[in-house]
Parts: structure tokens; sequence; C-alpha cells
């Protein structure tokens, strides 16, 4: 099994930037992909950004050209740089990670991190 930890949430003004922090500890040998999804109230989790084992990346329409999606690879930790924040990126983030267990892909969650834009 995977665990997850996510930091560096917190509150901001518009146009601020925060850096997100997954750690990852446990069966971490077969991750395939690590990814950021959110979740604002009332809404569906959505995908971030995701970034692969060969460091391939995937970002939602929404942050392209904002965020950025990191590895290191030594800390086993995924980072997520978000600059030009704005209200509408107010979510509860959450990290993800896909691993082969067998011939089955399983996903983990982590515990989440509340981001809070202002205007």
């Amino acid at each position: 099994q995977v665990q997850l930890v996510e930091s560096g949430g917190g509150l901001v003004q518009g146009g601020g930037s925060l850096r997100l922090s997954c750690s990852a500890s446990g069966s971490i040998f077969s991750i395939v992909a690590m990814g950021w999804y959110r979740q604002a109230p009332g809404k569906q989790r959505e995908l971030v950004a995701t970034i692969t084992s060969g460091g391939s990346t995937n970002y939602a329409d929404s942050v392209k050209g904002r965020f950025a999606i990191s590895r290191d690879n030594a800390k086993n930790t995924v980072y997520l740089q978000m600059n030009s924040l704005k209200p509408e990126d107010t979510a509860v983030y959450y990290c993800n990670g896909v691993q082969w267990v067998g011939s089955q892909l399983l996903g983990y969650w982590g515990q989440g991190t509340q981001v809070t834009v202002s205007s």
C-alpha cells in the first residue's frame, strides 16, 4: 500500500503563489503516476495536473501556464507550484498515486489540503 501526505495549503491573496507537497511512503516502487486533484464546495473532484514515472506531465486547461507539477524521486515527493492564483482556484487539493498491484491499477488518495484564494 501507499500512503500520501499533503502539505502546503493555506490562505493567499489573488495573484499570489503557493507550493503544495505530497510525500509518498510505503510500497512506492511500482507507482506509475502521481497527480493533484481538487474539489471545490458543491463541485466534483477534478484533475489539476499529473506526472508519470517517466516525467511526462499533463495539466487541466484552467491551470496551464500558472501551475507546475514536479517530482523529487530521492525524497519520494511530488510538488505543485501554483502561481497567479485566482479565487476560482479555491478548493481542497488532493494528492493521488496510481500503482500496479499484480495486474491491477490501484489509486490512492491523501487526506487533502485546503487552498483558499481571496479576491
